[in-house]
Formats: structure tokens, sequence, C-alpha cells
């Protein structure tokens, strides 16, 4: 899910020529965002430890197939090797830990959406499964669940490596999404076929069923948009887009380097050419 993991800005460094009395309110709001940046940043670890820990427990449960357990090392595999051959970065590591797409207000309450609906609602949900002995639940959402955390994971990783271009990068989402998609049919046709109550069953045990099936369509219908909606037709292209532009810039500067080193070496020959006329 692209958005999901926070590329955080890098600092800048402060205007020298401002005077004092201004000095002093940009370094207090300076402060204010260094304080702020490191709670997000500790949040982000905080979140990369849950994270882990989520990951080794549903590998250890029994609950992930084995192909989606070898699907991320698969997709890392093919992430690097595209690194290296297909699409080398040709940034630096502060152009790469920046946003490939900066949305607006909008954008960021959809991401909140929908880390809200594919992460914390799931967990819930399993561990509600859990709590009522409810392995159907479980089973069901678990591998989603386990899949999207290794993506949010991965996201955090690479986003701030300059190794990694953006088209690598925006590959993360686009990947793990289309495996995630085939996962969650088959959860949503677990909860609202395979699934079924006795006629007598208690209020609750209804509410739960109800919840499980609307979690399920909520994730196919947003990962649906989101991968048909945002990320092949915005987020792709706009990554290819920034990838050319550096590479197009890189290759410039080269150009324009070598053209002064013609002219440095030419300017050279001749002095030394009219200084020996004159020698002699």
């Amino acid at each position: 899910m692209s958005g999901v993991s926070v590329a955080v800005a890098p600092r800048s460094e402060p205007d020298q020529t401002i005077t004092p009395k201004s000095d002093q309110k940009l370094h207090h709001h300076q402060q204010k965002e260094q304080a702020v940046m490191g709670g997000v940043m500790g949040s982000l670890r905080v979140i990369e430890l849950q994270l882990v820990a989520f990951i080794m427990v549903f590998s250890v449960s029994g609950l992930v197939p084995l192909i989606d357990i070898i699907f991320p090392a698969f997709t890392s595999a093919y992430l690097f090797i595209l690194s290296r051959f297909a699409f080398p970065s040709h940034g630096n590591a502060t152009a790469s830990s920046q946003e490939i797409f900066q949305g607006s207000r909008m954008f960021r309450m959809y991401v909140i959406l929908g880390t809200t609906i594919g992460l914390f609602l799931p967990l819930a949900y399993v561990l509600g499964g859990f709590a009522r002995g409810d392995e159907h639940a479980v089973r069901s959402a678990t591998p989603h669940l386990f899949l999207l955390s290794f993506q949010i994971l991965t996201e955090n990783i690479i986003s701030g490596l300059s190794l990694f271009s953006p088209p690598v990068r925006a590959l993360v989402p686009l990947l793990y999404t289309v495996r995630r998609l085939f996962l969650i049919i088959d959860w949503t046709v677990d909860v609202w076929i395979n699934k079924t109550l006795p006629a007598n069953a208690h209020f609750k045990d209804v509410a739960w069923l109800w919840f499980g099936k609307s979690l399920a369509v909520a994730n196919l219908v947003y990962f649906s948009i989101n991968l048909f909606g945002f990320l092949i037709p915005q987020f792709l292209p706009r990554s290819f887009e920034r990838y050319f532009m550096e590479r197009n810039e890189v290759y410039a500067k080269g150009a324009e380097d070598k053209r002064s080193a013609a002219a440095s070496n030419t300017s050279q020959a001749t002095t030394t050419t009219q200084g020996s006329k004159k020698a002699d």
C-alpha cells in the first residue's frame, strides 16, 4: 500500500544572515521540529519492531501458507536484482528519502483509512478470533496481515536507502498488493460462503460474523481501488518520470563535465604551444 511508509524530509541548515531576534525564533522553531521529528522516528522504530514481532509470530504459527512465507524473500531478491541491473539508482540518499508521491491532506486521510482497514482492524479481528477460539477467522485473515506487515516493513526500510531507485520502490506496494488481493478474495469467499452460523446463534456471534464479512469486503474494495486507481495509473508512472529525470540530469552533468575538461585541455595545449613559440 503506497503511503504506508512515512518519508521524513531532511532537515535544512539555518540561515546565518538573519537578525539575532529572528535567529532566536528560528532556533526555537527548529527545536520544536526536531522534537517532533524525533518522536516520529521513534514511533517508526517501535512500529518496525512490532511488525517484526508480528511476522515472526505468524511465520511460526502455521497459519500462513508456505508460498506466502516464501513470497517476501522472492520479492526482495527480485527488487535487488532490478536495482542492480534494470533500474540502478542515479540519485543521492537525500533524494531517495523523499516521497515519490506528495499528496494532499485528503490523500493522507485516504492512506490513514487504508492503514486502519488493512492493518489495525484485521489485527483486531485476528486477536479477537484467538480470544473467541474462532480458528476459521484467524486462518482466513492471517495471510493478508502477514504480507501487509512485510510490505510496510520493506517500504520503511528501503525508503531511506539510496540503493533503490524510485521505480524499484514503487514496485514494492504494487507487487505486494497484487498478491494480497488474491488472499483477500480467498478471505472474502471464506467468510461469506464457507462460514455459517446455526439458526439460534447469539447476537454477539452474529455481530462477529458480520464484522468479519464487512472487513473482508472493505479490504477488497479499498485495495482494488488502490491498485487499479492509484498505484498503476498514478504512482508507478510518476516514479518512472522521476527516475528518468534524475538519469537525464546525471547524463547532462557528465556531458558538461567532459566538455569543460576538453576545453581546459585545449586551453592548456594552446598556452603550451604559444609558450614554445616565444621561446624559439
